[in-house]
């Protein structure tokens, strides 16, 4: 027994002398059963103290002066079990529980695929994941002009150096006021910074951007890098490999260029072609798919789950009214919350909501190119959001000018209107 002796003075002596009966003991201690400190088969001993009564006459500054003892119990050293015990009783009384444990974890499992999949539960994860955005109201002066309602919005002007749906750069000489006199010649450009297929090909003296891609075999011109090499032809054109069978006429009426244009282009001496024989073809160009693909101009459509055309591009009846007027996109109806993609890598310009169009999305692409995502549930993106093709933006919805779930997907070139099967693939 260790006993600890306490001279100083305290500051309340008569509230340790009420302590809680578990601590107190009134008892001498040396009436105690005391376990020495060293036995490690008992996990605790007794400490008893002495301590002065503060308000005993006989006190008065006698500090050997000691009227009551307690006996205080002290947790002791406990003894360390070897780790094998330990596992070894551990799997003991998992095995006396395992019926228990199983049956506690199955309820669990149903308990909780119940309630993950039930409907409030996945309604509560579809709002939190898409939660609506604050939406601007614009004026209502347009809610009757459902048709014209995009005439009101401000585009982004056409690029300076724009193509048309050919490939020719509207800026260049046309095509036809070339003359194909010279045997065609080849050199070598390096890429630099901020250069497009446009600019390159308008300052290597072409007309046709078709001619660089088809020449350089460039599957995506967007994924042009500064310092590649391109093979820059003196002539608008594309390269051609006689197949077997092939012949100066058959190239020329393929084609529709002269066979002398060939031969001059060429520098042939002979209208005999070989299988595999390369020859140029001046002024060739591009299918119109494989030029809009090069161009990142296929855009995807912006819903992945089977939906159903409920009207087409172009002139329809009214769905309220019945009058006859131009729709300017497609409808794609699917069930409500249906997810929405960006149909095309683009810089979100606008998140807002009108009578016409309801909550809508109008995201800008390159070369002038804008789609519009109208009658949305609620939109997951933000304006100046850059967005990649297939970018989850918003939820299929029935707002604003609409007589059911369904999405209004409209396509833009340069601030003008166009059928948005055209572009998607």
């Amino acid at each position: 027994m260790e006993i600890f002796s306490f001279y100083k003075p305290q500051n309340d002596i008569t509230q340790r002398l009420q302590m809680s009966p578990s601590f107190k003991n009134k008892r001498p201690a040396k009436n105690h059963s005391v376990q020495s400190k060293s036995d490690s088969s008992y996990t605790n001993y007794t400490t008893a103290f002495s301590a002065p009564i503060y308000n005993s006459p006989l006190y008065a500054g006698n500090t050997n002066v000691f009227t009551d003892t307690f006996a205080v119990p002290v947790p002791g050293r406990v003894s360390a079990k070897p780790l094998s015990k330990i596992i070894v009783e551990a799997v003991v009384a998992v095995g006396a529980n395992a019926k228990l444990i199983f049956f506690a974890m199955l309820a669990l499992i149903v308990i909780g695929t119940s309630v993950y999949f039930s409907a409030p539960v996945l309604d509560m994860i579809d709002n939190y994941m898409f939660e609506p955005v604050s939406m601007n109201s614009l004026s209502e002066k347009d809610a009757s002009l459902v048709d014209e309602a995009m005439l009101n919005f401000i585009f982004t002007p056409p690029a300076s150096e724009s193509v048309d749906a050919d490939g020719d750069i509207l800026s260049a000489v046309p095509s036809e006021a070339m003359v194909y006199t010279e045997p065609v010649t080849f050199s070598t450009y390096i890429v630099k910074p901020n250069d497009n297929i446009t600019s390159i090909s308008k300052n290597a003296g072409l007309t046709n951007v078709s001619t660089l891609i088809a020449v350089n075999n460039i599957s995506n011109v967007r994924r042009l890098q500064a310092g590649q090499r391109l093979i820059i032809p003196s002539i608008d054109g594309m390269n051609y490999t006689v197949a077997d069978g092939d012949s100066l006429e058959s190239v020329s009426r393929k084609y529709d260029v002269s066979v002398e244009k060939l031969l001059d282009v060429n520098d042939l001496t002979s209208s005999v072609l070989k299988s595999g024989q390369k020859i140029f073809i001046p002024g060739a160009k591009m299918s119109a798919n494989d030029l809009k693909k090069a161009l990142g101009e296929l855009f995807m459509y912006p819903i992945k789950a089977n939906w159903r055309l409920s009207s087409n591009y172009g002139k329809r009846a009214d769905p309220f009214t019945g009058v006859s007027s131009f729709h300017t996109g497609i409808d794609m109806a699917v069930p409500m919350k249906t997810p929405v993609y960006a149909s095309a890598d683009g810089t979100v310009k606008t998140v807002s909501w009108s009578n016409v169009y309801g909550n809508y999305i109008i995201i800008s692409h390159a070369d002038g190119y804008q789609t519009l995502y109208a009658h949305l549930y609620s939109a997951s993106a933000k304006q100046g959001q850059k967005v990649t093709q297939g970018t989850k933006i918003g939820l299929v919805g029935n707002t604003g000018y609409s007589t059911g779930p369904h999405l209004h997907f409209t396509v833009y070139k340069n601030n003008k209107l166009i059928n948005p099967f055209e572009v998607l693939k």
